[in-house]
């Protein structure tokens, strides 16, 4: 018979296999003891290691927007990507504003405005528009870099390009800015709707009229050839074919009344172009004659038919090519 069966009393049959007491059911053989013994410290090991990464994404999520913060001080300008990256730029491709030549009044009302918005006051996002090459872009780019020139790190404006093709991301730029603790000009150039394109609802809704608005530490900055940012045979499109055609062209031209302020860039004058080739001369060393530089200038511009700042710039680099001079300031 069996160990572990107990006898039966006279007349019956064997009794069932008896119970181990409970103390001798904890036993184990000294294998497994040894085997679980060594597993504890790994069983420990994994808990710690799950503990630590938990403790580790909260500390992240709660780390994150003064990471953003600090991230703002690397440049005074960065690049907006769709994906939802600032790229930062070190040297902004700029002309000092004093080489920015007739366009003194509309450099002075936009100088004033930025600088009460970096006053923390209240200012208008501004449309620039207006004759190409005239120097809208230069002169946002310029009015930044001369508001920043004598304020501390913690002080300066943040200029922020955002291309055009992106504009239906750019509620998820004012996201991202609405918590910072500095001020920006988000910047975009060259903007206009054509065909059915409808992003323009976007940059409507971040303007005016979102139940948000737009920060109270961002400003937009818009340059543009039309003044209504849409092609005049849009609008002579809507006024044609829609059944109401007043609603249809409102709907279309609203945007640019969403810009506080508009600034009007018209061609220039002779002499103020040629006030600007002689500016460029001076300030980057190129000297020449002034009466051929003159007669050069008004050829230049004959053959290219127009007169504009970026054609006096063209000129001079042609200019200065010729004359083996390399383009940096004094």
């Amino acid at each position: 018979m069996p160990k572990n069966l107990s006898k039966s009393p006279a007349g019956k049959g064997p009794r069932t296999p008896a119970r181990k007491p409970a103390p001798v059911a904890a036993k184990r053989p000294k294998g497994a003891v040894k085997a679980a013994l060594e597993a504890a410290p790994n069983l420990s090991q994994e808990r710690m290691v799950r503990a630590l990464e938990t403790i580790a994404a909260h500390l992240s999520a709660q780390g994150k927007p003064a990471l953003e913060r600090e991230s703002f001080k690397q440049a005074d300008a960065y690049v907006w990507h769709p994906d939802g990256r600032l790229a930062a730029v070190p040297r902004v491709s700029r002309v000092e504003l004093f080489l920015l030549k007739g366009v003194d009044r509309m450099r002075d009302i936009l100088i004033e405005n930025t600088e009460r918005f970096a006053n923390g006051l209240p200012a208008n996002n501004a449309l620039l528009w207006g004759a190409r090459g005239m120097g809208k872009s230069s002169l946002v780019k310029a009015a930044h870099a001369s508001i920043n020139a004598e304020r501390k790190p913690a002080d300066r404006l943040k200029l922020i390009e955002i291309h055009r093709e992106d504009i239906e991301t750019l509620p998820m730029l004012m996201e991202k800015l609405r918590d910072a603790s500095f001020h920006f000009i988000v910047f975009i150039d060259d903007l206009s709707f054509d065909g059915n394109d409808a992003s323009y609802k976007s940059l409507k809704a971040v303007l005016e009229g979102g139940i948000e608005g737009r920060p109270e530490n961002v400003i937009l900055y818009a340059t543009s050839n039309r003044r209504h940012l849409l092609a005049r045979d849009m609008i002579e499109n809507e006024r044609s074919t829609a059944i109401n055609p007043g609603e249809a062209v409102e709907e279309k031209v609203s945007l640019s009344d969403r810009f506080g302020l508009w600034l009007g860039f018209h061609r220039c004058s002779q002499d103020e172009y040629l006030a600007m080739v002689r500016g460029y001369c001076s300030h980057f060393g190129v000297k020449v004659d002034d009466e051929a530089l003159e007669r050069e200038a008004l050829e230049w511009s004959t053959t290219r038919g127009s007169r504009s700042g970026r054609v006096a710039w063209q000129f001079v680099q042609e200019l200065a090519g010729r004359l083996g001079v390399k383009l940096s300031a004094k």
